[in-house]
């Protein structure tokens, strides 16, 4: 059944009473892998005018570098050290971002890796993004500092050989640090510096860890007007990869367009888009053979993010956040903020509109028939701009246009072919 893949869609969604973003903004966006200075950027030039909330950046502390395969985007979860010094950028950049950012209403959540350090099989040296010495098979990592001492032992042999075995992935053996006096101390470190960096939002990505919540109890040293702990384990994210959720699994941008549609316009959970770098797909044999690609870039050096003359990126970047669809149905959701889920219908199959009480309603035709109705929106009497196949500029529509009757009702015709088989209308994109 079709439908089912929009449900796939709540992995995309923290249940957080408060996120801590500016009022009125309810969606963020995660950069995977952009440079700290490209999101100062488009945190000034795009997303705070488009509505964002915030924005999810990639670990930034220093990583071992991989290059078997050549340097894939998984190496920005094994640290060395809790130096701000990736690829990314150093932390000079991340502290001008972070104000950048921040003073144009966008806050920043930081993928913070935790709870272990790289695999056993990272060997030794200083092949490393700051350059720092580390013996990963001696579990010894001097820039922190941590020994053979902080790690667990015994519980597997340092790797996780089998991703589908829960045990390896919670314990991680070898590679997770035992929660220790001496480790505490080295996270209140890390989580202070953090703050002084002026990170006003953390967030934990409690990587291959399932006990963070009875760690975190008493954990009062990063001030709560500064900081809020958000919990998301990496490894229980699997499916979702750079790409952001399960949906993508199926990599196909229509369908793809519609989940985020709809995540954006149902009211559960806080919702976060994911824009990346590996769109479209590459399959062979029924693999993505592109699976463990790093960002474009020259060398090893990762690339700038540039815009095109139509607002979309270049420089081999793909950036779903600005596509249409995705940053309209983010305004539709920041417009919607605090009304009730209403007036569902669905056809028995795969044809399904909801409302957001009297300011939105979207309506999605996924079956392989066109789909003509009359329903109730819930909206007032008017024309409505559909957010979906244009824009409100200067009181007129460049889409298709939606009238809502004196009762609320209103007819949709959308194609099984269409571009875009949905439609979405608010009180602010009424004529």
């Amino acid at each position: 059944m079709k439908f089912f893949l929009f449900i796939s869609l709540f992995g995309f969604c923290w249940g957080q009473y408060d996120p801590q973003t500016q009022y009125g903004r309810t969606a963020i966006v995660h950069l995977f892998e952009w440079r700290w200075v490209d999101i100062a950027k488009e945190c000034e030039r795009y997303l705070a005018p488009k509505g964002f909330g915030g924005v999810q950046v990639s670990p930034p502390n220093e990583n071992i570098v991989v290059y078997n395969p050549s340097r894939p985007w998984w190496e920005r979860y094994q640290p060395i050290s809790y130096k701000i010094c990736t690829r990314s950028g150093n932390e000079d950049e991340f502290r001008d971002m972070v104000t950048r950012c921040n003073n144009v209403g966008v806050r920043i959540y930081v993928d913070a890796v935790i709870n272990h350090m790289c695999g056993a099989g990272g060997g030794a040296g200083t092949s490393s993004t700051c350059g720092s010495y580390y013996n990963a098979n001696n579990r010894d990592f001097p820039s922190v500092p941590y020994s053979a001492w902080d790690f667990n032992d015994g519980k597997c042999d340092g790797e996780i050989n089998n991703y589908n075995d829960a045990n390896q992935v919670i314990d991680l053996g070898g590679e997770a640090i035992k929660g220790s006096e001496y480790f505490g101390n080295g996270r209140v470190t890390e989580f202070k510096y953090g703050a002084k960096l002026g990170t006003v939002i953390r967030k934990w990505n409690g990587e291959k860890m399932a006990y963070l919540k009875n760690w975190g109890e008493g954990w009062g040293f990063v001030p709560s007007d500064r900081a809020l702990v958000f919990v998301d384990n990496h490894d229980n994210q699997r499916g979702h990869g750079a790409g952001g959720a399960s949906i993508l699994t199926f990599w196909d941008p229509r369908m793809y367009k519609m989940a985020v549609g709809f995540m954006l316009a149902h009211p559960y959970g806080f919702t976060r888009v994911m824009s990346s770098y590996r769109w479209p797909r590459n399959f062979q044999n029924g693999k993505d053979v592109n699976d463990w690609i790093g960002p474009p870039n020259n060398n090893g050096v990762t690339k700038e993010v540039t815009i095109n003359p139509d607002t979309t990126c270049g420089n081999d970047w793909v950036c779903e956040h600005r596509w249409r669809q995705i940053r309209n149905m983010v305004a539709f959701r920041n417009v919607v903020n605090g009304q009730p889920f209403s007036n569902w219908w669905d056809n028995g199959s795969n044809q399904v509109a909801f409302g957001r009480g009297n300011r939105g309603f979207i309506v999605f035709n996924n079956d392989d028939w066109s789909l003509s109705t009359t329903l109730q929106t819930g909206l007032p009497a008017g024309t409505y701009c559909d957010v979906i196949s244009g824009d409100k500029i200067d009181g007129n529509c460049t889409g298709i246009k939606v009238t809502v009757g004196s009762d609320g009702k209103a007819h949709f015709s959308i194609s099984n072919s269409a571009e875009d088989p949905f439609i979405a209308i608010h009180a602010e994109s009424k004529l």
